[in-house]
């Protein structure tokens, strides 16, 4: 009875098993792919805007003359005297933008909302219309409006017959009974230009916008100007800041429009570096205006930016 009551004994330990080895994982192939098809794009970059960029620098601070050569002399005071000669042209250069910029975010703004909300099967067709300027040459653009706006064409005689004439001349916008060769037939001319780069993200921001935030709105017995001015504007906000800043930054540098539609007294400050690289030939001041002209572009849209308080860009 003792041998069958006894309890067995303990069972010997037994050791934990030995983990397996483990395996390196496999590295990924194509690792290094996103880089390859990054470096087209990047040398393209390199190539026609960093290079040229760091030329027209050196440029700016050089001095000498055509016939005798340029050397590099750190001639820093020719950004002052550049500066000092030219800021009326500068100061119309922005002028002008801005009233484009305003006309374009106008006219824009209605239209695209009609794309985004109403335009329904008409949608392709409208839009096919807006991007239709593209199809021609932005000279010949241009130089169509020196047909419109002829002293006797018709949209000249209809704004004398309303007097619309008399209230821009007494602006300084037109003189007397003419519009072209006028400040007027240049901001109408940048105007048209450039309207196409401001719709295209307005219809792009206000497409994005969800419907039933315009259904909450009524249900919340919101009218129709308090949905707009609530829900609908603030969310297109970054439309509106990517199509002024699309329309600002070219019409600011724009030459051709002043050259063709206005005359000496519409100089802006892309003539002005134009007749400087091309019939001056005065190399250092031309590309301090235009290093001039891009520190002030670039610190206006940044403080624009600021005051717009969005990054969602379009």
């Amino acid at each position: 009875m003792a041998t069958l009551t006894e309890a067995p004994p303990p069972p010997p330990p037994v050791s934990p098993p030995t983990p397996a080895p483990q395996k390196k994982p496999p590295r990924k192939r194509g690792r290094l792919t996103p880089y390859w098809l990054l470096l087209p794009g990047l040398l393209w970059l390199v190539v026609f805007f960093a290079l040229p960029m760091i030329y027209q620098a050196s440029t700016s601070v050089q001095t000498g003359s055509l016939e005798e050569g340029y050397k590099v002399t750190w001639h820093l005071a020719t950004y002052w005297d550049a500066l000092s000669e030219y800021w009326p042209q500068f100061l119309r250069s922005v002028l002008y933008a801005t009233a484009a910029t305003v006309l374009c975010l106008v006219l824009g703004y209605p239209l695209a909302y009609l794309i985004a909300f109403r335009a329904g099967r008409w949608r392709n067709l409208i839009m096919i219309l807006v991007i239709a300027p593209f199809f021609t040459s932005f000279l010949i653009r241009t130089l169509a409006w020196k047909t419109i706006l002829a002293d006797s064409g018709p949209v000249v005689s209809f704004l004398n017959t309303v007097h619309v004439l008399d209230v821009t001349d007494w602006l300084g916008w037109t003189s007397g009974d003419r519009v072209l060769a006028t400040p007027l037939a240049v901001v109408c001319g940048l105007t048209y230009n450039f309207l196409p780069f401001m719709i295209l993200p307005l219809y792009t921001s206000l497409e994005r916008i969800d419907g039933r935030l315009h259904e909450a709105a009524g249900d919340l017995y919101a009218t129709p100007l308090t949905t707009f001015r609530k829900v609908t504007f603030p969310l297109s906000m970054p439309g509106v800041v990517s199509g002024t800043l699309l329309t600002f930054i070219p019409a600011a540098g724009d030459y051709v429009n002043a050259e063709l539609l206005g005359s000496t007294d519409t100089r802006m400050i892309g003539n002005v570096i134009q007749t400087q690289f091309l019939r001056v030939l005065d190399y250092p001041t031309a590309a301090a205006l235009s290093f001039i002209l891009m520190a002030a572009i670039l610190l206006m849209v940044t403080l624009y930016i600021r005051r717009a308080g969005t990054e969602d860009l379009v």
